[in-house]
């Protein structure tokens, strides 16, 4: 389901591979960028990470509790 002009509430990451974490406002608890090919985890979370640190909205796709795309607005 499409979560349309969000902001970002908090991004974490580790050294682990593709383990990236964000919150969204509006939307309950952390979700997990889907970890799926790392190259895509890592656009997701550049683009989420972005938003937060410009004070930009984003629209993100979330599948259960899994962020599988993103848009910086």
């Amino acid at each position: 389901m499409w979560h349309n002009d969000r902001s970002v509430v908090r991004t974490f990451s580790t050294h682990h591979a593709q383990n990236c974490w964000v919150m969204i406002s509006g939307v309950a608890g952390w979700k997990k960028v889907r970890p799926n090919a790392p190259d895509g985890v890592t656009n997701v979370f550049i683009i989420l990470s972005t938003a937060l640190a410009n004070g930009r909205n984003v629209d993100v796709f979330i599948n259960g509790d899994q962020v599988e795309r993103a848009t910086l607005r």
